[in-house]
């Protein structure tokens, strides 16, 4: 079957088109600070609507139907076009006059890495910054789900491009039809964000401080507007702890969230991977917290100034923090935890390969992953002892097609096989191993903060220009785990059929 270009080129054009609105709201965050590249931004604007616009008329009435394979396309494709058009604020204000720096800041903002070249956040210009931290949120959840929301005003149906979005273990959807689901997800998704920057804005974060930072949490993202990022709040251990419950929030199944505001609290409870993603933040936190209480080769003192709580605290605050930031791959750093012990930092390393809940803004390989990697490999002692005994993985107290449980063992292989050429390749930078090793597990799992010389109170300024294109890469295949981006690889999915 071959195929239908013109439905691929008329959904790039109308991803465009969304990217084009969104730069006008950062226009207007401009004009509002009177920051001087409002002209600038509804010129980048102006292009990226034209780009959309013309796009979609010289593809308009296209055939209805869209298969598998094409929505793999406009998925894997449409998040390289957003990223080349959502370069242009940065290039046309001459924010990054660099287009290879504008290109990985705008790859890294979709994919929620939070990994930035920026040197001087904080003399950024005011919409620059609004349009850094919106495409994150714009990522967050995926621009793909959000434009099937207003598919049935064109008449085309979204279901393959859902697939291919969210292309996880599970398929829960909360209605049966997917533009109902893909709705009620970004209602979700803007009331955490709203109730975020309200809370933000009265803990004693100014509103322009509260928005950036909400978008960016909910998102799972990390960019900030502060140089320091959020250790610039290290004496305002409220605002911090806002931040972690949203963090916290948004590495849960967005479905669990649904069903919690329903009434239905303890579907929500009983969920497995919830459960798992629970334990596995209280234990990562009290293991950090007393390591950082007698251990930590720096005073808490001069992480928190002035003390506030006292250094139990503030032991437990910054250990929740990171372990979070980490484990939700949202990246934000209350200070630089290279600095506690060796063990912490190969400590958090590992926490890289977690990420957050299946069905959240979190990249990574997922909770739910790892706990049916964890089930089937102890089913496997219980095979060798009965090798006659049919024993079902069971997840939710449901058994589990064997396909699933081999889909997640080729993921998790093939993000091992990434990982490690991602890290030879950086190797290939002259970029020693923290580096490499930090590079490649920070962009694969959309993390932000690495090790090294990129490590949590760094930036990626000295990345080479052609590292940042394959930084750029890791990031767009780990946001879209894997298969949906390496499939176009593949000469059999080009085969006409």
């Amino acid at each position: 079957m071959k195929l239908n270009y013109k439905i691929i080129f008329h959904f790039l054009g109308l991803l465009i088109l969304f990217n084009g609105g969104f730069m006008l709201l950062s226009a207007l965050i401009s004009l509002i600070y009177r920051d001087g590249v409002t002209v600038s931004l509804l010129v980048a604007a102006f292009i990226t609507l034209t780009l959309g616009g013309l796009s979609m008329i010289f593809t308009r009435n296209p055939t209805k139907e869209m298969n598998k394979r094409e929505g793999y396309i406009v998925v894997a494709f449409g998040w390289v076009i957003m990223a080349l058009t959502g370069a242009l604020p940065y290039v046309v204000t001459g924010s990054i006059p660099s287009f290879t720096n504008a290109f990985f800041e705008t790859m890294s903002g979709y994919t929620t890495t939070g990994a930035s070249i920026l040197n001087d956040i904080e003399a950024m210009p005011k919409g620059i910054l609004f349009w850094r931290s919106l495409t994150h949120w714009i990522g967050g959840m995926g621009i793909i789900v959000l434009a099937i929301a207003i598919l049935p005003l064109l008449g085309i149906g979204g279901m393959q491009m859902f697939a291919a979005e969210a292309p996880g273990p599970s398929a829960d959807k909360l209605h049966p039809r997917i533009t109902d689901t893909a709705k009620r997800l970004w209602l979700i998704y803007f009331g955490f964000t709203a109730a975020q920057t309200l809370l933000l804005n009265v803990a004693g974060m100014s509103f322009f401080d509260a928005i950036n930072h909400a978008l960016c949490t909910v998102s799972t993202g990390g960019f900030s507007t502060k140089n320091a990022s959020v250790a610039y709040w290290n004496g305002e251990p409220i605002i911090q702890y806002i931040i972690i419950l949203f963090m916290f929030l948004a590495g849960t199944n967005f479905v669990l969230s649904y069903f919690a505001f329903k009434g239905k609290i303890q579907k929500a409870l009983q969920d497995e991977e919830f459960k798992l993603y629970f334990k596995f933040v209280a234990i990562f936190t009290a293991i950090a917290a007393l390591l950082i209480y007698f251990r930590a080769d720096i005073s808490l003192s001069s992480i928190d100034h002035p003390m506030v709580w006292g250094e139990g605290e503030s032991a437990f605050r910054h250990a929740l923090f990171q372990v979070l930031a980490i484990i939700t791959t949202t990246g934000f750093v209350t200070a630089d935890y290279t600095l506690w012990t060796p063990f912490l930092v190969v400590f958090f390393f590992g926490l890289m390969f977690l990420g957050g809940s299946a069905g959240s803004t979190s990249g990574g390989v997922k909770v739910v992953r790892h706990l049916i990697l964890i089930k089937n490999g102890f089913l496997e002692f219980k095979r060798a002892l009965h090798p006659s005994a049919i024993v079902p993985v069971r997840y939710n107290k449901k058994a589990i097609s064997g396909d699933i449980v081999f889909n997640i063992l080729g993921f998790f292989i093939l993000y091992m096989l990434s990982f490690i050429i991602g890290a030879l390749v950086f190797s290939m930078f002259e970029l020693d191993f923290d580096a490499s090793v930090g590079l490649a597990a920070s962009s694969l799992g959309n993390v932000g903060p690495a090790l090294g010389d990129f490590g949590p109170v760094n930036n990626y300024a000295a990345l080479p220009a052609l590292a940042q294109w394959w930084a750029s890469f890791l990031m767009l295949i780990g946001r879209l785990e894997l298969f949906t981006v390496l499939v176009l690889f593949t000469p059999f999915f080009w085969r006409h059929r």
